[in-house]
């Protein structure tokens, strides 16, 4: 079994052997586990490896790309722009970027780009590395995409337009980029590792994504995903059999990021990247300081980040449908980030937070005065890892209170 350093407060015992459990039994590499609960740090605990090939320990100082949990982050980022009154949600995106107009974009609003109801779910240009490095070609096909449906009149998950959008209009409206504002006006007076592009100087603190499971793995999840009526199996069969599906359309660029090629989020050149949608590099610690911050209404350990009425502006669902367009499920959203409504990852109604592909998860819950943040490097082909939800389950029977197992 994985060596695993921390403590775990002795209420939450169940939680501590769950995630010795899952090195074992569901083969995590390295991975580690940050709990607050009431205004104090309950579980903290690391283990494993940096990677398959990289048996150094995986310490509470390793980073990891931690992919769509980024959106959680941005999405903080905006809360914080909203709070000093340079950001209208309500306002078009078009009022910054006058280019964003075409094929009924004028009216796009942040919210809806926040809300995932914009409609921008696809870029259909090709999208290279270098145009990505370059970013004007990026700003030129955003421009020149047709929203998939009228803005506003349904929802769809921007897997990738959420952030690129959002790093274009960001930059447009403030002069500067969502990496350098999370990093000098959250993370950094938090005292928070989380980073969206990732100095050089931290490369050594940084794991390896495991991006290929083991062909057990593959074998026992193919036939699932392929034949079963599971959420998950829905959006795989979306995604892979119907090349015109937003779903589809959603995660097609850029191509040199996705599916098989998960593995290029490795190179030290897409660390550098500030992808708002998918590669900040964090700690289980740093995650779980900025949504403590957010559950202790905007200020940790005598640092004010955000007013109090900001942080409980994601409470409520801001968008909700039973069928994402995108994701085929029951979905909803509230300034960026994921309100579950199925009890899912939380039974708490305040719940708000955001997971990533691969099994990093990330949110609070004012409700119960917590914040949880796990991050690993072993890469899941669920849409939601196994790991993730038991564990965050298992924080909630340590507390008495119901979760789902669906």
């Amino acid at each position: 079994m994985a060596n695993v350093e921390g403590h775990v407060a002795e209420r939450f015992a169940a939680v501590g052997e769950r995630f010795r459990e899952h090195f074992q039994t569901e083969g995590e590499v390295g991975a580690s586990l940050c709990v607050w609960h009431k205004g104090e740090i309950v579980i903290d605990l690391a283990g494993g490896t940096l990677g398959l090939n990289d048996d150094r320990p995986w310490t509470h100082d390793t980073l990891v790309n931690v992919f769509s949990v980024t959106k959680g982050m941005v999405a903080t980022v905006c809360l914080w722009l909203q709070d000093r009154g340079e950001l209208d949600l309500d306002a078009p995106i078009s009022e910054v970027w006058p280019e964003f107009t075409g094929d009924g974009k004028a009216v796009i609003t942040w919210r809806q780009v926040l809300n995932h109801t914009s409609g921008m779910v696809a870029i259909d240009t090709p999208i290279t590395l270098e145009d990505l490095e370059a970013w004007e070609p990026v700003e030129r096909a955003l421009e020149a995409q047709a929203p998939l449906w009228k803005p506003g009149d349904k929802q769809g998950y921007h897997a990738i337009t959420f952030g690129l959008l959002l790093r274009a209009a960001v930059r447009k409206l403030t002069g500067r980029s969502i990496g350098d504002l999370l990093a000098s006006e959250i993370a950094g007076p938090l005292g928070a590792d989380v980073y969206l592009g990732l100095p050089e100087a931290l490369d050594e603190r940084v794991a390896t994504l495991v991006t290929l499971p083991p062909l057990g793995a593959v074998k026992a999840v193919g036939g699932p995903l392929l034949f079963g009526d599971s959420m998950e199996s829905r959006f795989f069969r979306n995604v892979l059999f119907r090349r015109s599906s937003p779903g589809s359309r959603a995660v097609r660029h850029p191509k040199d990021l996705g599916g098989t090629k998960l593995a290029n989020f490795n190179q030290p050149r897409v660390r550098r990247m500030e992808l708002p949608w998918a590669n900040a590099h964090a700690s289980a610690r740093g995650l779980a300081r900025v949504y403590q911050m957010l559950v202790q209404g905007g200020e940790l350990d005598g640092v004010r980040v955000l007013s109090a009425e900001a942080c409980r502006r994601p409470i409520e669902p801001q968008s909700w449908v039973e069928v994402d367009e995108t994701m085929r499920k029951p979905l909803g959203f509230s300034q960026g980030f994921i309100k579950e409504q199925s009890s899912l990852f939380s039974p708490s109604p305040g719940w708000f937070g955001h997971p990533g592909i691969g099994g990093s998860l990330g949110y609070a819950d004012p409700d119960e005065e917590l914040s949880f943040a796990y991050v690993m490097n072993r890469l899941r082909p669920q849409v939601r890892s196994p790991t993730a939800l038991a564990l965050s389950r298992c924080v909630y029977d340590c507390l008495g209170k119901a979760s789902s197992s669906s």
